[in-house]
């Protein structure tokens, strides 16, 4: 039995560490719970960021316990608490809804990898596409290539890439709750593959923008230069 901190519009992974604002009253005396005990919380997202009050029904069935490392009083009233994400959980029942909530949980491990070898290349695919991401994104610092090569465990490098995708909170989601590694690394590709889509797509226009202005700029220099020689020719 844990108390739940209920997330709007991201998704914990096991091994990460992300700071989270926590605004509502529930979600404020669920982490002062955890916080004061063994700061241990069971981290879950809503299904909809537009529900205020979620009940069992707004929320997906699999979330990731978390330590609580730090709680921040921000200036403008909120709280932000860092979290490292540990293990995965399914929620089995809500036991307290108020004054926050708590749920009976049980943890969950991943299945046995039946062809490493397979696994193995779905891993290193995964880094080669993430560092070509790093390589077209202007926000994403260069030496994020130089930590992702430093990454020696599989299942952290999955959790750390799905948990810095652009995806949809659903899709992210979807990630999480596999079990099967092999699947996991798969849909993570499938995910990274549409964001290099994107990117490629619009490091194209931005190229193309890039060399019309530079035509543009060659053209008027161009005719700046004729309109001096004819007016020295005069």
């Amino acid at each position: 039995q844990l108390p739940i901190l209920v997330l709007k519009n991201t998704v914990l992974f096991p091994g990460i560490v992300i700071p989270i604002t926590v605004g509502r009253d529930k979600s404020i005396k669920a982490i002062q719970e955890a916080y004061n005990s063994d700061k241990l919380v069971a981290v879950i997202s809503q299904k909809s960021p537009n529900v205020e009050d979620p009940q069992s029904d707004d929320l997906y069935p699999i979330g990731t316990v978390a330590r609580i490392l730090k709680l921040l009083k921000m200036p403008d009233g909120t709280t932000t608490a860092i979290l490292k994400g540990r293990n995965r959980f399914q929620l089995k029942d809500i036991l307290q809804t108020d004054p926050h909530l708590i749920g009976s949980i049980q943890k969950l491990s991943y299945d046995p990898i039946k062809d490493p070898l397979k696994f193995k290349a779905l891993t290193t695919t995964v880094k080669d596409m993430a560092n070509q991401i790093i390589n077209l994104s202007p926000n994403i610092p260069s030496d994020a290539s130089v930590m992702l090569k430093n990454i020696d465990n599989d299942k952290f490098l999955l959790n750390f890439i799905a948990s810095n995708l652009g995806a949809k909170v659903k899709n992210k989601q979807r990630i999480l709750e596999k079990n099967d590694l092999v699947e996991k690394a798969e849909t993570i590709i499938e995910q990274m593959d549409h964001e290099l889509q994107v990117l490629e797509i619009k490091d194209q226009i931005e190229s193309k923008v890039r060399g019309d202005i530079e035509k543009q700029q060659r053209d008027y220099y161009l005719n700046q230069q004729l309109k001096t020689i004819q007016q020295e020719l005069g």
